[in-house]
C-alpha cells in the first residue's frame, strides 16, 4: 500500500512537472513575442522544457534570446527587456507555478515545496534541488502512514492499553 501510494505521488510529480515546463514554455514564449523577437516560440519553448532540469533553461533561454536580440534589434533595450521576460518567468516559477502546480499534485504545502527545494540544494548541492520534491512526497506518504499506524496503537489509544491491561488482570 505505501509503495503503490508513493508511486502514485511520483506520478503525480512528474505530471505536475511537466505543467511547470509547458507554462514556462508558454510564458517565455509570449513575452519574448509582445517584445517582438522572431524567435519568441522556440527559445521560449525550448527554455520552458529545458526547465526539466532547474535553471538550465532559464540560462540557456536567457543566452540564446540575448544573442537573438542582440543580432535582430541591435540595441541594449531589447536586451534588458528579454532579461525581465526571463526573471518574470523565473519568479512566477519559483513563487506561484511550482508550488502550486507541482505542490499541490504531491500533496505538499507551498511553504514545504520551497523548504524542500532550498533544503535539498544545502544539503546535496544540484543534485539535491533535483531529487528534493520526489524525496519529500515520498517522505511525506510514508510520514503519514506512521502517524496513522501510531494513532492506532495501544501507545496512542490509553482506552486500548487500560483495556488490555485490564483483560490480563492487570490494575
Amino acid at each position: 500500500q505505501v509503495a503503490k501510494e508513493i508511486d502514485e505521488v511520483l506520478s503525480a510529480f512528474i505530471r505536475g512537472q511537466l505543467m511547470v515546463m509547458l507554462a514556462l514554455g508558454l510564458i517565455y514564449s509570449l513575452g519574448l513575442w509582445m517584445i517582438g523577437l522572431d524567435l519568441a516560440f522556440i527559445i521560449g519553448m525550448g527554455a520552458g522544457l529545458l526547465s526539466i532540469v532547474p535553471y538550465l533553461g532559464a540560462f540557456l533561454g536567457v543566452i540564446a534570446a540575448v544573442l537573438a536580440a542582440l543580432f535582430q534589434f541591435q540595441d541594449l533595450l531589447h536586451v534588458v527587456m528579454v532579461l525581465v521576460v526571463f526573471g518574470a518567468g523565473q519568479s512566477l516559477e519559483s513563487m506561484f507555478l511550482t508550488p502550486k502546480l507541482v505542490g499541490d499534485q504531491i500533496g505538499l504545502h507551498p511553504v514545504a515545496v520551497i523548504f524542500a527545494v532550498l533544503a535539498g540544494g544545502h544539503l546535496a548541492g544540484f543534485l539535491g534541488i533535483l531529487l528534493a520534491l520526489p524525496a519529500a512526497a515520498a517522505l511525506n506518504v510514508l510520514v503519514r502512514h506512521l502517524h496513522e499506524s501510531y494513532r492506532q496503537s495501544p501507545l496512542y489509544n490509553k482506552e486500548a492499553v487500560r483495556a488490555d491491561a485490564a483483560a490480563d488482570g492487570d490494575t
